[in-house]
């Protein structure tokens, strides 16, 4: 008999529960918002036990792709619950940027729609038994970093949110902006798509809004620096920055630990 047999029946016999696994489930979950018909993703740890935190994870303007369930993987992995939300609809993903900034701007042209959208993936994640719902938070890349301050614009009841190399939208003047909720934000210091002008009035918006908030900027990082597969797109000012995204991960770690305490 190996070892491994032995041992666990060592561990039984003296009372002493055998050691489980983590392993980290998930699941496609499909679900309806207005006439439209959409699929998120859910993911979790099995061995966790009781109600933890739940975290929203919003795409690029790529779709729900392989990229951001691997996200919603890596948060379950820390012992969160973590919800992957389809912004565009059901199999909308592309790796052409035409057709990425179509579906974005169509999302985005209509802020209603747009929060909407967001707070449906929100509340499947709050209703979920495995989440503590007085504790939720979200996370964004690029379009979705942009959705993710709608979501504190908008009032969502989210304790804090982490922008990744997002849009960072400023703030319309009649929706009661959330500023109960902290806002980190990850930024690229060679992002070409945002000037220092707007980045300036950004952050005078969240000062007059009196939001907790940090901005963290990565030297020689540029758009979409925490996606492995940023490279492939071939668009100028897009680039994968390793340092910069094991850095962004590690301090929005620091910050949902700050956030749960």
């Amino acid at each position: 008999m190996p070892y491994r047999f032995w041992f666990m029946l060592f561990l039984i016999l003296v009372g002493i529960p055998p050691l489980v696994e983590a392993k980290v489930q998930s699941k496609a979950v499909p679900y309806t918002y207005g006439e439209g018909s959409f699929e998120g993703f859910l993911a979790w740890d099995d061995s966790v036990k009781g109600q933890r935190p739940g975290i929203l994870v919003v795409h690029e303007w790529w779709g729900l792709n392989e990229y951001a369930r691997s996200r919603a993987e890596q948060l379950a992995g820390l012992g969160y619950v973590a919800f992957a939300v389809d912004m565009y609809g059901k199999g909308k993903v592309t790796t052409h940027p035409e057709k990425a900034g179509e579906w974005a701007k169509l999302t985005t042209g209509n802020v209603d729609e747009w929060l909407g959208r967001a707070n449906k993936g929100l509340k499947l994640l709050q209703a979920d038994p495995k989440v503590d719902p007085t504790r939720l938070a979200a996370i964004g890349y690029c379009f979705g970093g942009a959705t993710v301050m709608q979501l504190v614009y908008g009032g969502a009841p989210v304790k804090g949110v982490v922008s990744f190399h997002g849009s960072l939208p400023l703030p319309p003047n009649a929706n009661p902006i959330n500023n109960s909720a902290k806002v980190l934000i990850a930024h690229g210091a060679s992002d070409p798509f945002l000037t220092s002008d707007h980045i300036g009035q950004f952050k005078a918006a969240l000062d007059n809004a009196e939001i907790d908030w940090q901005m963290i900027q990565y030297g020689g990082a540029q758009h979409s620096f925490s996606n492995p597969s940023a490279n492939q797109y071939g668009v100028k000012g897009v680039q994968y920055h390793a340092q910069a995204d094991q850095r962004s991960w590690m301090h929005m770690r620091q910050f949902f630990e700050e956030l749960f305490q």
